[in-house]
């Protein structure tokens, strides 16, 4: 008994299954085979009219590397407009190609447009998608508080993957006028490319300060293009990274040379997406002033309470004993009030270099002599367990030049290390005295510190190092 069902004729077989695939390359690929099995030819090939629009330039069968002559070619619509042509050459049987085979093969390229199209679609909301997914994993990755480098860092490498780029670039303007790549994610070693600049007058410099996107075909032969490190790289996108009037950068993604140019569909969307991270870094740089912020107002506010409470009640405290002790006769009772009255002086001093430490802007580098030497200080508190007393005297800030802070801070580095390695350290005080004189009567700075381990069977060293100013 026969089939019931009729079996489908190679036309129909073919026009169902190149529908069947949502993903370009694919489509086109099975549209390419379905017209060589169709027609019987060895050679089949589909070249594109317009290959940055897909990023695909020719699609060919197996054994098509080099057709011959006498082609039979027949165009693909998509939308209204021409997609690209299919070609057919060498027939099987060595007969030429039939009216038939031309009429199999319109059927077959109209239907291969509407498949063609629908993998389009397809494609650039997968596109859309993923670029959307990335935008909304930079922001919260901003907004949990990373540091600046960190967070350009993230928008450079989170843009490289989603548009397969050789590398993801932030470059930022310079004090010059021109741009200078700051950070760099690339599949390799970014090498010498942190620290390459656009010079001031690059053709393509005035778009980019202008918040323009810039996009090249070839970075290696565009005449705009300057960097000595232009020769690497082939499509280029840069892309302003604005946000409230607010130029941040510009975000360059190039690819290999020989690579596809970037589509249409791609350069809308990483636009997009630098917009969004842009915002973000706005956000996130806002959200960071505002907790620094937070932080100021805390360390001033516990600043202005030791200040206004501790400090004068040890310094009445301080009053009290030394009236006490000018009035005790008695000796031993005098000397020891005598040491708690200096005891008090010197906690009086520690505290004003504590409301002084906290007056400093939190996780900066100080800039001032006396910060400085606190940061020195408070390094050596987590190798040793404890906080060394820190003393200064005079006006350390006017009066020590840079030259000699410079000489006092290694040698205060070099004698905090030394007293750490001591047995049985527990203790150590610094002091910096701007008011101190020479031999021979010049002015000069002392420093000055003290451990209370144990070295040389006796317990404690004290080492000075003082320069004239």
């Amino acid at each position: 008994m026969s089939d019931p069902l009729p079996r489908l004729s190679p036309l129909l077989e073919a026009v169902l299954g190149v529908g069947t695939d949502l993903e370009l390359r694919a489509t086109l690929q099975r549209i390419v085979d379905s017209a060589a099995e169709l027609t019987g030819a060895r050679c089949a090939a589909l070249g594109t009219r317009d290959p940055g629009q897909d990023g695909l330039a020719e699609i060919r069968t197996a054994d098509a590397e080099s057709p011959p002559p006498g082609l039979l070619s027949v165009p693909i619509p998509v939308h209204g407009e021409a997609f690209g042509d299919l070609h057919l050459a060498d027939k099987r049987c060595g007969a030429p190609f039939t009216a038939e085979d031309e009429q199999l093969l319109h059927v077959l390229a109209a239907q291969a447009g509407i498949a063609i199209g629908n993998a389009r679609l397809y494609e650039a909301a997968r596109q859309r998608e993923r670029w959307i997914e990335g935008a909304a994993a930079v922001t919260t990755a901003l907004l949990t508080g990373e540091a600046a480098t960190d967070a350009l860092m993230t928008v450079a490498e989170r843009a490289r993957l989603l548009a397969d780029a050789a590398a993801g670039v932030i470059l930022q303007p310079t004090p010059a006028g021109g741009m200078e790549i700051v950070t760099a994610s690339t599949y390799d070693d970014p090498g010498d490319i942190v620290g390459t600049a656009i010079e001031p007058g690059s053709p393509v410099l005035e778009q980019l300060l202008g918040g323009e996107p810039v996009f090249v075909e070839d970075s290696a032969t565009d005449p705009r293009m300057t960097t000595r490190v232009r020769h690497r790289f082939g499509p280029s996108m840069m892309l302003p990274l604005r946000a409230e009037d607010r130029l941040i950068g510009t975000l360059a993604l190039p690819r290999r040379r020989g690579d596809r140019p970037y589509t249409p569909v791609e350069r809308l969307l990483a636009v997009q997406f630098a917009s969004q991270a842009a915002l973000a870094l706005v956000l996130a740089d806002a959200q960071h002033r505002r907790a620094r912020l937070a932080v100021y107002e805390d360390r001033d506010r516990i600043a202005r309470d030791l200040h206004d409470l501790v400090i004068q009640r040890l310094f009445a405290t301080g009053l009290m004993l030394e009236s006490t002790r000018r009035r005790c006769p008695d000796d031993d009772v005098h000397a020891t009030l005598g040491r708690a009255v200096e005891e008090l002086r010197s906690t009086v001093q520690e505290v004003r270099t504590a409301i002084f430490a906290l007056q400093q802007p939190p996780a900066d580098a100080p800039t001032s002599f006396r910060g400085r030497v606190l940061k020195e200080t408070a390094g050596a508190a987590a190798l040793l367990g404890f906080k060394p007393a820190t003393r200064f005297t005079g006006p350390v800030e006017n009066r020590v030049p840079d030259q000699v802070a410079d000489q006092l801070l290694t040698a205060l580095r070099r004698a905090l290390a030394t007293a750490s390695r001591r047995p049985d350290v527990s203790r150590i005080e610094v002091s910096v005295d701007a008011t101190a004189t020479l031999p021979d009567g010049r002015d000069a700075v002392r420093l000055t510190v003290y451990d209370d381990g144990r070295s040389d069977g006796e317990d404690g060293t004290t080492t000075v190092w003082q320069s004239p100013l």
